[in-house]
């Protein structure tokens, strides 16, 4: 995930501030989840579960997360694209659906997890085999975005060759 955070800061970092928060914060987000999830990079080197402020943490920042996306970003992508062509627009609509199916897994997460919790809580015996299925779908989730943020690339690029 982290690899493919790279390969879309090289392509899109620095063209649209929105874009470049966006960014950001989606580094923030995975350095928070592989830390939770003691994953490298993580130089946690402790098995003990994570402490139930950190979940709590990482749950505000994943709905700030999804909440940007759907209420921010989508939207002036979308509108960028239909400013160039019916096709991308099109294009870009089609994937925000796509987006929207990991926002429920988030949203589901948050539910579980995003209240105040306690080390004796048994809602923490569950948290490995819940991050790892959010994981998946905010994998897939950052797949589609990339698409989108893509989408919309062709259409700078498209400009800047039509006006020189």
């Amino acid at each position: 995930m982290l690899t493919r955070l790279q390969r879309a800061e090289d392509e899109w970092g620095g063209k649209n501030k929105l874009i470049d928060q966006w960014l950001h914060n989606r580094r923030t987000l995975l350095i928070h989840y592989f830390k939770l999830a003691n994953l490298p990079p993580s130089d946690n080197k402790d098995s003990s579960l994570p402490e139930p402020e950190g979940v709590h943490s990482f749950c505000n920042m994943l709905v700030d997360y999804v909440s940007e996306g759907h209420f921010e970003v989508y939207d002036q992508v979308v509108s960028e694209c239909e400013k160039h062509s019916d096709d991308r627009r099109q294009a870009a609509s089609s994937l925000v659906p796509q987006i929207a199916r990991s926002t429920d897994v988030a949203l589901d997460f948050n539910d579980k997890f995003g209240t105040k919790l306690t080390s004796e809580d048994e809602r923490m015996l569950e948290l490995d085999e819940e991050l790892s299925r959010l994981g998946q779908a905010m994998e897939e989730r950052f797949a589609y975005e990339d698409q989108l943020l893509d989408t919309l690339h062709k259409k700078v690029t498209a400009e800047l060759q039509t006006n020189p």
